[in-house]
């Protein structure tokens, strides 16, 4: 390597720490301004937020006689703990791709097909998938058949994050968008759902003139739903579900006068 190269290479990584302090530095002053950024309409989850879910299925899953399904159990991005922590129930891990911790191949958006239809699962959950599912609506009508009523079904997905494992990254989810995929419509009733780890943002010196540097509050990284299966619906079909049997008594904000 030449001594010019050498030398350049120095002061990238000179640079680079500067960069990183400063913004480090930057970072503690604006965290005192943090909670002005959030969304006051939106909840947080609390019983099964991104650091407290895992637990949750563990405490209430490892038990004798349970069957538990993992959709999206391949290591990616670490190891896996679940096979371990569900040790006294029956753990089956499902993927689209083999690998380890992955005991079925397939495509979710035919999950029942893989599974025998007499044993149905005490549990379904899935963590990090349903962004890169491109009919995320029928894995969810996939999940209620092979769910046994009274059982529970837990997802965790993005409401606001980079893009990742393209181009199979299809959608982000608010709390929202989740109870319309699980609602009492297709059998459930919601436990629990809402955000997690809330991320301060700003369009860049690249976006439209309009919107440069401007901040955007109401970003969250994660999103969590966790509902119960209390009953079966044969033959269900999104075509014929009428809106407000899937949003309930909300509705979209009334116009305000100028």
């Amino acid at each position: 390597m030449s001594l010019g190269i050498k030398k350049s290479n120095e002061m990238k990584k000179i640079a680079k720490k500067i960069m990183n302090a400063g913004f480090k530095a930057l970072g503690s002053i604006e965290s005192k301004f943090d909670s002005h950024f959030l969304a006051p309409d939106v909840p947080m989850s609390k019983i099964i937020s991104h650091q407290k879910w895992q637990k949750y299925l563990y405490n209430i899953g490892n038990k004798q006689g349970m069957r538990i399904l993992e959709i999206g159990s391949r290591e990616v991005t670490g190891l896996s703990n679940a096979r371990k922590e569900f040790a006294n129930a029956e753990y089956v891990g499902f993927d689209y791709y083999p690998g380890n911790n992955v005991d079925v191949v397939g495509d979710a958006h035919k999950l029942s097909s893989y599974f025998d239809p007499e044993k149905n699962f005490d549990i379904i959950y899935s963590s990090a998938c349903f962004e890169h599912f491109a009919m995320p609506w029928i894995v969810a009508t996939e999940i209620a058949k092979l769910l046994k009523t009274g059982g529970i079904v837990f997802v965790e997905t993005h409401f606001s994050y980079s893009s990742h494992e393209r181009p199979w990254h299809f959608f982000q989810f608010s709390d929202m968008g989740l109870k319309t995929l699980f609602s009492p419509a297709l059998g459930f009733d919601c436990i629990e759902a809402g955000m997690s780890n809330p991320i301060i943002g700003r369009f860049s010196s690249l976006a439209d003139e309009y919107l440069k540097n401007k901040p955007v509050d109401g970003l969250y990284c994660h999103s969590e739903y966790l509902g119960k299966k209390i009953r079966d619906v044969p033959d269900f079909d999104w075509g014929k579900v009428d809106m407000f049997n899937i949003v309930g008594e909300t509705k979209y904000p009334e116009p305000k006068n100028f």
